[in-house]
């Protein structure tokens, strides 16, 4: 079997796992990489670009080592390559968390829970819930819900589509230690700083196809497309922006403005600024389309890989 289809068919049954089973709720692969970087942090950690950059190697490395002999060692079976392939995909992708805990936070808000909702933000995104009321933990949800589409599905499909099992584990690996020390704390500064550009790097390429889908299978196209181009540059990060923005357009809502993190307070611009502000009912809108986008993403992946395979069994 060629390696586009059996990414075709493993992605496939990968995110119909992840659909009707979600994220384990112990165990999860995601989490003992998390341990593993922790510990290779410990022992590496200076307050040093590269010591950092060495950190980022190790982990992402290693991942994408273990995820190349695994292919490897079931090429010969066409089953347990797609088995792999699926295991990998349920492992990374994580659309069914995200809808989920959006969906939470909205139930909350709707029988008037603003504290219950404030409770439940932290296991979204790392905004400060006290200073937020309904509508601004609303917005929150959505712009975490557009970017997460964008880190938790989309780039994880395409980077599969591009490297089979070593690019869905790799991509999750540096996704996941951006999240660990990419942020910009003064101990991570310097130490975090080439797990946060090597996200960057590997994040470009799913945010904008995020951005392509979520236009195509929004309400608006039109505005979606207008949104993106006036607005995605201005945000602080080079891909959030065009997800966000995007998002913001094809939902006709305004999205950005002032928001706290960890106590330090951010004015981000305001991205679809003509739109409406975002109220509770547009959670599960967004998360509708985040849904969409989703599975047309494994369209454009499955697609890919078929490419690259045709393309090498043309140069052989």
């Amino acid at each position: 079997m060629r390696a586009g289809r059996v990414f075709a068919y493993g992605a496939a049954a990968g995110l119909l796992g992840d659909h009707l089973l979600g994220d384990p709720r112990r165990g999860h692969p995601v989490a003992a990489f998390g341990r593993a970087a922790g510990a290779v942090e410990k022992v590496l950690w200076r307050d040093h670009r590269g010591w950092g950059a060495l950190h980022t190697a190790v982990c992402v490395g290693g991942v994408v080592a273990l995820g190349a002999m695994a292919q490897r060692a079931v090429r010969t079976s066409p089953a347990a390559s797609v088995a792999l392939t699926a295991a990998a995909t349920w492992a990374v992708v994580g659309g069914t968390s995200l809808a989920r805990e959006a969906r939470s936070i909205a139930y909350a808000l709707e029988r008037g829970d603003v504290e219950g909702a404030r409770a439940r933000l932290p296991h979204l995104c790392g905004r400060d819930p006290q200073a937020l009321d309904a509508d601004g933990i609303a917005r929150a949800v959505m712009e975490s819900v557009a970017e997460n589409t964008s880190d938790a599905v989309v780039g994880a499909l395409v980077w599969g589509g591009v490297g089979g099992v070593p690019g869905l584990l790799g991509f999750r690996a540096v996704n996941t230690l951006d999240a660990m020390v990419g942020h910009r704390s003064p101990k991570y500064l310097r130490y975090g700083w080439a797990s946060a550009r090597l996200d960057d790097v590997a994040g470009w390429p799913g945010a904008r196809l995020t951005a392509v889908l979520a236009t195509l299978a929004g309400g608006d196209p039109r505005a979606a497309l207008r949104v993106w181009r006036a607005d995605a540059g201005r945000h602080p990060s080079p891909n959030a922006g065009p997800v966000e923005a995007s998002f913001a357009g094809a939902l006709g809502v305004r999205l950005g403005g002032t928001l706290s993190y960890a106590g330090r307070v951010e004015h981000r611009p305001v991205l679809n600024a003509h739109g409406r502000t975002v109220t509770v009912p547009d959670i599960e809108r967004a998360v509708r389309l985040s849904r969409r986008v989703g599975i047309l993403a494994l369209g454009v992946g499955a697609a890919a890989r078929l490419l690259a395979g045709h393309l090498k069994g043309h140069r052989s």
